[in-house]
Order: C-alpha cells, then structure tokens, then sequence
C-alpha cells in the first residue's frame, strides 16, 4: 500500500505555547471564532462557485458531458497536491499555509468567472483543487490544536461553520443573480468578504511549534493502520455525503417523482439536518461518547437510504434524507478529530493520511451510482451505498483511539 506520509514525519506532537494554554477564556473563544470563520470563509468560496455552475455552463456553451468532465478537474487538483499538503503544513505551519493557501483559494475562484473557453475552466478548476485541499488540511490542523486548548470536542462545529455557509453561499448566489451580475462580480463581491474575514481574524491563529525529525521512510510502506482505519470509515461517509449531493436532487425527480419545487427538497432537507448535526455533535459526543455516536450515525446512514428505497414517496423519502443528513454529520468531524490527535504523528500529516483515503470516497461515490443504475437502477444503487453506514457502525469498534 502507498503510504501518503513518505514525505515526513513527525516524531512529536505541536506543542503550544503557554500563551495559547494559560490564557482566559474569553481569548480563548476568540481564537475559537477565527477558527470558524476560516471553516466560513472556504464553504462560501465553493458554495460561490457552486451556486453559478449553471450560469457558466451555458456562457461556454457545455453539454452535460462537457461539464462533467470539467468539473473532474477540481478533485484532480486536490489530489496531486494530497501528498504534499501535510509535509507543507508541518513544515511552514499550519497558520502561515491557512493564511497564504484561502487568498490564493478565493484568487483562483474570482478567476473561474474570467473563463471563456473550457480548458480555461478546467485549469481554473484544477488550481482551486490545489488551493483547496492546501486551506483544508491548514484549517482542520487549527481545527485539532483548537480543539486542545479547549480540552473538549468541538471539531463538529467547526464543520458546522462550513455547511452554514454553504447555506449563505447559495442564499448570496441567488441574490447575485436576481440583480444579474456576472458570475466575475460575483466571485469578486465574496473574494472581497473573504479577505476582509481574513483580514480581521488572521492574528488570532494558533502558532504551534513542531519540533520535526524527519525519517528516511520508503515511498511503498505501510502507513499507520489506525489511520487506514479512520480513513475508511470516512471514505464511508463521505461516499454516501457525495451521493446526497449529486445524486438526491435526481432521486427525487426520477424515482419519487416530485412534483416541480418540490424535486430539491431531498436536497436541502439532506443540508439542513448535517449543518444540524454539526452544530450539535459536540454535546452529544460528550454526553455518549465518540464510538456510540459514529456507530448511530452510520446506523442513520443504513436506515435513512434504504427507507428512501423501499419506500419512495415524498414524505417518507425527506425524513429519510433527513436521518441520513444526520447520519454523516458528526463522523468525519469526529474522524478527523481523533486523527489529529494520533501518537507521535503530526496533526497535519496524519489528516493528510485520513483525508486523502476520505477524499477518494466523495469522488468515487457518485460515479460508482451512475455505473450501477445504468446496470440495474437508481434505487438498487442507493440502496448498495446503504451498505456504507452498517459498515461505518462495524468498523468503529476497531480501533481503539474512537471512546
């Protein structure tokens, strides 16, 4: 197996200063705040260029197969930069990388809107993968270190803070367009936001130090299992959250057969239980524990998809794409959690590991539902990544670091 961590690792965890460990609480809770308006700042960004997909898709002229082709670019971009992106973060700091990686992400997005041909669109796309997966690992590190300070769970907040922007990136969009700006003005309008967020929040990341000795490991070994582990679990989650995303909007259309509007409600009612979910996982993990939380969670995965299969009605179909938004809020939060906080790893180069085995899950997913609904159905697909949550709910109690 290809250990993504042949780069370097480190043989101590970050220490922090005592600066950062005998501070009051209310400094304590504003370096929180900065944290989650970074986690704000990239779900605007994608939720931005997100919302004026269709916009650009008819300014170039793209057929479906044209666009998703295209759009193959931006995973691209974020896994050749995979393998680079911890020994970056360790070795420069994950506040400098956060930093310097969101300008340059919402650079390359305001660019996006300058595209007028497609293999334009497509180098756009496979810069902002870079700069994406760069910002990811950046913020999840600050994610871990804040984590630390505050000697609780709150990583699933912080990815509450992406979800709900997502929310206000598609909300902006449409305001955007019912003014009829260009998707340019647009992405400048946010690029703009962002870096005013940057702007007053930058000195409030964790500067962590991490003593590195790097060891001469081969470029074919064997990565930690613990990791292997958790980087399964969220592959699991993250195939089943990138099926929701691509595919719900489709399910209800062809199989459930809403009527008009009522085709995105599978969708949003997907998001707002995950943003949900998020903003209460925290609570829950510390009442009930880590491991009875992600093995409800992937029990909520199974029971919310095959509920939407053997019963494909509106109703019954929105609350199941609600357990299911429920299901995968909390796992790869926790995830990347109890993989920041892996023995003798650093926090950037062990969710480089998790998340580059996460990551093939929500670009994998979505296709692997079109092959076999062309083969079967849509419902017997939906019901193969039903499968997934079980799974989630076995593997848990595997390793020994989710309490």
């Amino acid at each position: 197996m290809i250990d993504l961590n042949f780069l370097g690792r480190s043989k101590t965890k970050a220490k922090l200063k005592k600066t950062y460990t005998e501070a009051k609480v209310s400094y304590l809770n504003r370096i929180r705040w900065a944290v989650s308006m970074f986690y704000f700042g990239m779900g605007l960004c994608f939720a931005t260029w997100a919302s004026r997909i269709p916009d650009i898709k008819t300014a170039l002229h793209l057929s479906e197969g044209d666009l998703g082709s295209i759009l193959f670019a931006l995973p691209l971009g974020q896994l050749v930069i995979m393998p680079f992106s911890g020994k970056l973060v360790t070795r420069f700091g994950s506040h400098r990388i956060l930093i310097f990686a969101l300008l340059f992400y919402v650079f390359s997005m305001t660019n996006l809107g300058l595209a007028s041909q497609a293999w334009q669109l497509s180098l756009g796309l496979f810069v902002f993968g870079i700069f994406g997966n760069l910002s990811n690992i950046a913020v999840n590190t600050q994610g871990v270190y804040t984590e630390v300070l505050f000697k609780k769970t709150i990583m699933s907040s912080f990815h509450g803070m992406w979800s709900f922007a997502g929310f206000m990136g598609a909300l902006v969009g449409l305001g955007m367009l019912a003014f009829e700006l260009t998707p340019y003005i647009h992405f400048l309008i946010v690029a703009v936001i962002v870096f005013l967020m940057v702007a007053f929040n930058y000195k409030f990341l964790i500067k962590a130090k991490e003593t590195i000795q790097t060891e001469k490991k081969k470029m074919f070994s064997k990565p930690d299992s613990a990791l292997i582990w958790l980087g399964i679990i969220g592959f699991c989650c993250m195939a089943s959250e990138g099926v929701m995303f691509d595919w719900s909007g489709v399910y209800f259309k062809d199989v459930i057969k809403a009527p008009g509007p009522l085709v995105i409600l599978g969708y949003t009612s997907f998001m707002i239980m995950m943003a949900g979910g998020r903003f209460l996982g925290d609570g829950l993990i510390r009442k009930f524990g880590r491991k009875t939380v992600l093995q409800i969670s992937g029990i909520m995965i199974s029971a919310g998809l095959f509920t939407a299969v053997f019963f494909p009605f509106v109703i019954p179909a929105t609350i199941a794409f609600m357990f299911v938004g429920l299901g995968v809020s909390t796992i790869v939060p926790t995830v990347y959690s109890v993989a920041g906080k892996t023995p003798n790893v650093s926090p950037s180069v062990a969710l480089t590991t998790v998340s580059s085995v996460s990551f093939l899950g929500f670009l994998m997913g979505p296709p692997i539902i079109g092959y076999i609904a062309e083969l079967s159905s849509l419902r017997f697909s939906f019901a193969f990544i039903g499968v997934f949550g079980i799974l989630i709910a076995l593997m848990v109690s595997r390793i020994k670091a989710i309490e």
